[in-house]
């Protein structure tokens, strides 16, 4: 199929997602959040978030339908995130999409995730070149791919600890703001000094490069800045939120584009991808902006709306996989709650 039509279906975490791909043309993106059910709780509760998924799966899938004015029938395809995610979510969408592959007769593709995060953009800037660097970073995740043909990855590095996503929320709760942390503490950094105070930045020392030039960790960032924080407050201090918050956000958006300009100046890739949730920070997206112009780097980084969880991505990978000719999956195909990053289909 030159252009298949997709459906495709995300369930990894807390967003219900449903989209129509046809070729690289997104037809409408359908989303569904349960985020609100969870900010009491100061993190996400895999329980709730499969209840939600049940109940807001059909009129999602009925919506984006709806939306786009297209049948069932029409559709060529049914991709579904099969992992990396929470096992209940996972479990509710590769349910969902297999009860439909079965009825309709298609073709089903358990895909990837974190590597959706990457190709989306293809939805935006067009096609990839044939060899690209992807930096995928979220809550749960903080990756350097190396994505030859699209659907070929190489796993360079990932996050040690904490992923840039969570240190933010961790590091968020610890100042008192609301969960989830991220776009407080992005909200907070635009109204503080970045250079107010110097945080460690993990990994990054002499003694780490030859073992881990291409790998993250923040947790030793985090403890840092409560160690800060509390000797402020026993000193009797105020703790100056928007410098703590800008000096931090300073930290990790350093440490994830050196180490990925470095990366790809060492394999020779002059496109970069920046995607996942954390991707919306904007102490990310303008210092990736100036590094990679000052290198000479081509950076793609998808609208906002596409950096968080949402069927785009995946209907955008299953749209890649199946004019790639790649076999589908079988009906009884597994969730994976730690799906390698280098695989792209099960």
């Amino acid at each position: 199929m030159a252009d298949p039509l997709v459906l495709g279906i995300e369930t990894s975490c807390d967003e219900t997602g449903v989209a129509l791909v046809r070729g690289y043309d997104l037809l409408v993106d359908a989303v569904a959040s349960s985020v609100d059910e969870h900010a009491r709780f100061g993190g996400i509760i895999p329980e709730i978030a499969s209840r939600a998924h049940l109940e807001a799966m059909v009129p999602t899938i009925e919506r984006a339908l709806a939306t786009a004015d297209v049948s069932l029938g029409a559709v060529d395809a049914i991709a579904v995130t099969a992992g990396p995610g929470l096992v209940g979510p996972l479990t509710v969408g590769a349910s969902a999409a297999k009860a439909l592959a079965l009825a309709l007769d298609k073709p089903l593709y358990g895909v990837n995730h974190v590597i959706g995060h990457a190709v989306v953009d293809e939805l935006v800037d067009g096609a990839f070149p044939e060899r690209v660097m992807a930096l995928v970073v979220s809550g749960g995740h903080s990756s350097l791919l190396l994505l030859d043909d699209t659907v070929r990855v190489t796993e360079l590095g990932s996050t040690l600890d904490d992923a840039a996503g969570e240190a933010f929320d961790k590091v968020g709760r610890l100042l008192g703001l609301p969960y989830p942390g991220g776009p407080h503490i992005d909200r907070l950094a635009r109204e503080g000094d970045p250079a107010a105070i110097r945080f460690p930045r993990g990994l990054t020392a002499a003694k780490d490069q030859a073992a881990h030039a291409a790998d993250f960790s923040f947790s030793g960032l985090k403890t840092a800045i409560a160690r800060w924080v509390e000797a402020r407050q026993d000193a009797g201090l105020e703790v100056p939120l928007p410098d703590v918050a800008a000096s931090f956000a300073e930290a990790v958006a350093d440490v994830l584009t050196a180490k990925t300009i470095a990366a790809c100046r060492a394999h020779g890739v002059d496109t970069l991808v920046v995607g996942g949730g954390f991707s919306a920070n904007s102490q990310l997206r303008e210092m990736a902006a100036k590094r990679c112009a000052e290198a000479g780097i081509e950076l793609r980084i998808p609208p906002i709306r596409y950096c968080t969880d949402n069927g785009a991505m995946i209907a955008a990978l299953g749209s890649a996989v199946v004019r790639r000719g790649l076999p589908p999956s079988s009906l009884d195909l597994p969730v994976d709650s730690s799906m390698p990053l280098t695989q792209v289909l099960v």
